[in-house]
Order: C-alpha cells, then structure tokens, then sequence
C-alpha cells in the first residue's frame, strides 16, 4: 500500500443525568416528541442557562477513567451557527477552555502489541435536536426534546493508523463510560455516536493530506466499513493525480459507501467567543478526589485480575469484562465455586446464547447469577452429570425453580451407588457379546461404546468417573 491513513475519532457520548445540562427539562428518552422543553431549551428570548452540577462530576470522571489532565478553571463558549433543531441559533459548548486534555488509552492493535491513542481533549457541550423527514408530505418535523442534553466530546489525537484499531478504541471507550456509569452507551438510541476524520499520505510521510469528516456513526461496524471505504476511494483519487476535497461526508449503510454532505467547516467559521451568560467553571482538587472514589474498577485492570485470580484464560476474561454488569454477573456466580473455569464456561455458552435468544441483556437474565452458582455446584459435587445440568438449565429459563427442586422433581439426580452401577454394567455388557469380543482383541475404541450404552441405559444420571473405573475393571 503506497499511502498510510491517519485517522481521528471524536466521539459523542450522552451523559445519564435525570436533567438536561442547562435546565430542568427531563433528558428520558422516547417522550412525545416536544414534551421535554422549556424556555431555556428551546431558545426563548431573556432565558438563562443554569450549569446541571452532576453533568460536570460525570465529565471528571469521563477525564480520570482516560488520563487526562483536568483543569481547575475551564469556560464554556457560543458555537454559533444555523439548523433547524438548534433554536438559539448557537451551541453552548467549550473551546478554549476545555474541562480535561492530554489523555491517553491503550489498545491491542492488529499485530498484538499494544498501542496508546493520545486524547486530545475532553469538552462538555448540549445537544442539539432531531429532524424527522417524512418522505410522503415532503415535510420535515422538529423533535426538540434532545435539545440541551448534555454531552461529553472526546476528541482522539490523530494515532490511529487503521480501521481495526479505530473499532478498538471505539469498544474500549464504549466499555469505559459505560462502567464508570456516566452513559449508558446505546448506540441506536445516539447515547455514544462517532465522527472520524480520516486523510491519507504517502508512507514515510509526516505532513498530514487533506482530511474529510465522516459524520454521526452509530456502530462499531459502520465506522470500521466507512473508513475502509474512504481509504480506497481517497486513494483513487491521489493515485489518479487528484486532490481531495475538505469535506463532510455520511455513510450510506444501505450502499456501503459515503456520500458528500457539505464542505467542511474551519473553526473560525463558527465564530466560537465566551459565552457571557455562564461564569468560569471551577473544579478543586476536592472534588476531583471525591469523583476518583466514585470510580469502579476498569476494565483493563478487571481483565488483568480475572486472568491471575480466576487463572481463566484472556480471551474468556476479555468477554467477561466487555461490560460492567457481565462481569458483575460472573463474580457473583463465582464465589463459592472452586473452579471458575466451569462459570466461565457457562456464562459464555449458555447464558450469552440464552440472552441473544431472546434479544435481552444481563441485566435482564431469566437466569440469576445465584440460581447458576446452584446450578453449577449441583455438578461439582457430583449430585448431576453435565448432560443432566442442561436439562435443569433449560426448566430454570422456562420457570421460577430452584435447581435442587428441578432435579428432584425429574429424578435427575446421579447414581453413584456402585453395586447398582456394577449391574448395569453387566447387562450393557452381556446385552453385547460381539463388542466384548472385539474389545478383548484390541479394538479399545469400543470403550466409548460401552460407555454410551450405560449412559444410555441410565438415562445420563450414571456419574462417569465411578463408570469409567467400573468398567475399565470389569473390562
């Protein structure tokens, strides 16, 4: 490949408080469209914005979770510019001043080593509304109920040099607003949206090319394949002796291409200057400590604890962690099991598989992480076999019992009496004479075989260990 991409994320993540960031409005998503207004929101003449308190604590904590630096004095701005779901005519948001810059994460790139992403900067600033284009009247309706929610923008140095390592920056920031709890990071709802900038040079270069802007990414998925494309069609371009053009570009998921939406503004196009109705925000170093207690563990440092405590395997542990309540989900089942591999083994089969099923969430589990503890402890003491602990998970999904009470009701519980298994035995072996035979002159792979019709025979309740040694003897 003759040119390198550098890349650029600037990341929109919605803050969870109750308010919106400059009244008193509800930020609850799905009202009537124009319920959650007022004056201030909506831009009325004489209003004045009053800062939400809570939205600032989640933007500390947004700024220690990513190691930036968090500025005692920052200030917020007037973005002026004109749309239609932005009634004031301007955005309050913060330039000069930004709340926290020169952050950091670290991700695992394409060749397995880690790599660091520079953060440049993290602002706070309000949302602006929603346009609603209906297609049959050839009208377009305005839904201001967005209008005013507070947002963080996290801004990305220019590090990322590939669509994979921008979808791991991406799920890691995901993961982190989302276990500090300061987003809920739905990304169908735009709770967490995506811009990236992306240019190209040619290898060895340092200059920057000339850059365009992929607007409002609401997947993982559609950033990985809108960068992908624009690679290739920006080096068409170049490759052809072109130039490209600064622009603003959408996605067209439907095509799987971008398509241009207009000229990309300058900063100074937006005439950026205090904003006069709001005094300097100012953060001491108290509460700056007090939103450090407020952070849970991260999930890197999680990961890092379940692989050396738990000696369960990096991939199972890089799962588990994806969110805050699979890994909570996890430890709790966990507790009192000695080998937490086997609870690995279920939360990532049968519980992820039973929650894709029905289009849930783990929060939402038909299955407890106590009822699977139950569960799971039935097998280590040896009370089921693994073949009976499906049934059982399966009666636990479609009603309200406890594992020992199913167990008890289907009769599954496990023979482990040894005169009973020695008949069974018996008959398995005498039921098949050429088997025997067979087996006596060398063909050991029909142990398998025997195995099977006592496992049969017992309707899966035989515990193996106590067959196996039985019938190696026996043999």
């Amino acid at each position: 490949m003759r040119f390198e991409p550098v890349i650029g994320l600037e990341v929109h993540a919605q803050l969870k408080t109750k308010t919106k960031i400059f009244c008193s409005c509800s930020t609850k998503f799905g009202a009537p469209p124009n319920k959650n207004t007022c004056p201030v929101c909506t831009g009325m003449p004489g209003v004045l914005p009053v800062l939400n308190k809570q939205a600032v604590s989640f933007a500390i904590r947004c700024a220690l979770a990513t190691n930036c630096a968090i500025a005692h004095e920052s200030r917020f701005d007037r973005k002026n510019y004109f749309y239609p779901d932005l009634p004031k005519g301007y955005q309050i948001s913060q330039y000069a001043m930004p709340i926290a810059e020169h952050g950091h994460l670290d991700i695992e790139s394409e060749n397995g080593n880690r790599t660091t992403i520079g953060i440049t900067r993290i602002h706070m600033e309000e949302d602006a509304g929603k346009l609603i284009h209906d297609a049959a009247r050839s009208k377009t309706m305005v839904d201001l109920n967005r209008t005013g929610v507070p947002l963080v923008e996290i801004v990305s140095e220019p590090d990322i040099r590939s669509p994979k390592e921008a979808g791991a920056y991406l799920r890691k920031l995901h993961s982190i607003v989302q276990y500090i709890d300061v987003c809920d990071g739905n990304m169908e709802e735009g709770s967490f949206r995506c811009d990236a900038n992306i240019s190209l040079r040619p290898v060895g270069e340092k200059k920057f090319g000339t850059r365009t802007e992929l607007k409002n990414l609401n997947s993982f998925r559609h950033v990985e394949k809108a960068l992908q494309y624009e690679i290739e069609r920006q080096a068409y371009i170049l490759e052809d002796g072109k130039k490209i053009v600064q622009e603003t570009r959408l996605w067209d998921p439907a095509k799987s291409r971008t398509i241009s939406m207009r000229s990309k503004e300058e900063a100074h196009d937006y005439r950026y200057f205090p904003e006069p109705d709001l005094v300097p925000l100012i953060v001491d170093d108290q509460w700056i400590a007090k939103e450090k207690e407020n952070l849970p563990e991260l999930p890197e440092k999680r990961k890092a604890r379940f692989i050396a405590d738990y000696k369960i395997p990096s991939y199972d542990a890089e799962v588990l962690t994806s969110t805050r309540e699979l890994a909570d989900y996890f430890e709790t089942a966990s507790k009192n099991i000695k080998n937490k591999k086997q609870v690995s083994h279920w939360v990532m089969g049968p519980v992820l598989g039973l929650l894709k099923a029905k289009s849930t969430d783990i929060k939402n589990s038909p299955v407890s992480p106590e009822m699977l503890a139950e569960l799971i402890t039935l097998i280590e003491n040896r009370t089921i076999t693994a073949g009976a602990a499906k049934t059982v998970f399966e009666e636990m999904i479609s009603s309200d019992k406890n594992p020992v009470t199913i167990v008890k009701e289907k009769g599954l519980e496990q023979v482990k009496d040894n005169t009973e298994l020695e008949n069974i035995i018996n008959q398995v072996i005498e039921a098949n004479p050429n088997e025997l035979e067979a087996y006596k002159k060398g063909k050991t792979k029909l142990f398998s075989f025997f195995m099977g019709q006592i496992m049969k025979k017992t309707r899966g309740k035989a515990d193996p260990a106590a067959v196996t040694e039985l019938l190696k003897t026996k043999l």
